[in-house]
């Protein structure tokens, strides 16, 4: 029996940073409202594989497209 491993699905999500907020603010957000994260905009970003944290990464905005450069690999996944 053979496998391949390359047919794999694999969803990757970023987290630029979180905020708590209460949820009568959240209901009341509408389009263009703005949410405040705790972290700054030079903060490494956090990459997830299937809601798995696997790497650090930075934004990298070339043009009008913006990407994730990864600049570290966490333990167990190297």
């Amino acid at each position: 029996m053979s496998s391949n491993i390359g047919a794999v699905k694999v969803e990757i999500s970023v987290v630029l940073g979180s905020s708590t907020i209460p949820m009568h603010q959240l209901l009341r957000m509408g389009r263009g409202a703005v949410i405040e994260l705790d972290a700054r905009q030079d903060d490494p970003v956090t990459i997830l594989a299937n809601d798995k944290p696997v790497a650090k990464g930075e934004i990298v905005i070339h043009g009008d497209k913006i990407g994730v450069s990864v600049i570290d690999v966490l333990k167990g996944y190297q």
